[in-house]
């Protein structure tokens, strides 16, 4: 199993601002629906590298106006469809 960390935010413009953050400072990133198990609301996510967290919550510090609903590190399960 491997380890993605998401990032949930309260709206889109959030979400979407903070990748403009992430794009900036040349941070590799995803942007994903949100997981049900993380959250029943409709939404995106952004998925980074467990290992950079602190690197991204360093950034969300320094800009207040962007707002998080949460980090979440999950393990995913990995399927081998094409064996």
């Amino acid at each position: 199993m491997r380890k993605q960390t998401y990032i949930l935010f309260p709206s889109h413009s959030d979400g979407l601002a903070l990748e403009k953050k992430l794009k900036e400072k040349s941070i590799k990133y995803i942007i994903s629906p949100t997981p049900r198990s993380l959250s029943k609301c409709c939404g995106i996510s952004i998925i980074i590298d467990p290992e950079l967290r602190h690197l991204i919550e360093e950034i969300i510090e320094e800009n207040k106006d962007i707002e998080v609903s949460g980090i979440h590190t999950i393990e995913k399960k990995s399927r081998n469809w094409f064996k």
